[in-house]
């Protein structure tokens, strides 16, 4: 099994950045494709991005797209959301997420562990 444990949000003024970090355990880290997402208050969690095994291949929301960078490295087994230019409708509390296949998904569905989530709050 995996467990996660995200850190790095806090509160930002928009136009600011963060950079969100998720710890994870496990020896099979490396054959698993990560995820993050985030959810509102009111609001459904929405996926944000995704990262294939290697990190060769990586996959965005629409919305955060040329503003958010997911990376990889499964020697320290960590998995970073680079973020961006923040907006306010980016206050969200963000999770990283497991899925145990080689490549990732947009699907919630779709992934067996997820961290405790972190506040990310952008002010305007």
């Amino acid at each position: 099994q995996v467990q996660l444990v995200e850190s790095g949000g806090g509160l930002v003024q928009a136009g600011g950045s963060l950079r969100l970090s998720c710890a994870a355990s496990g020896r099979t880290f490396s054959t698993n494709a990560m995820g993050w997402f985030r959810q509102a208050p009111g609001k459904d969690r929405e996926f944000v991005s995704t990262i294939d095994w290697s990190g060769g291949s990586t996959y965005y929301a629409d919305s955060v797209k040329g503003r958010f960078t997911i990376s990889r490295d499964n020697d320290k087994n960590t998995v970073h959301l680079q973020m961006n230019s923040l907006r306010p409708e980016d206050t969200a509390v963000y999770y990283c997420a497991v899925r145990q296949r080689r490549l990732g998904s947009v699907l919630e569905n779709e992934y067996a562990y997820w961290g405790q989530g972190t506040q990310v709050t952008v002010s305007s």
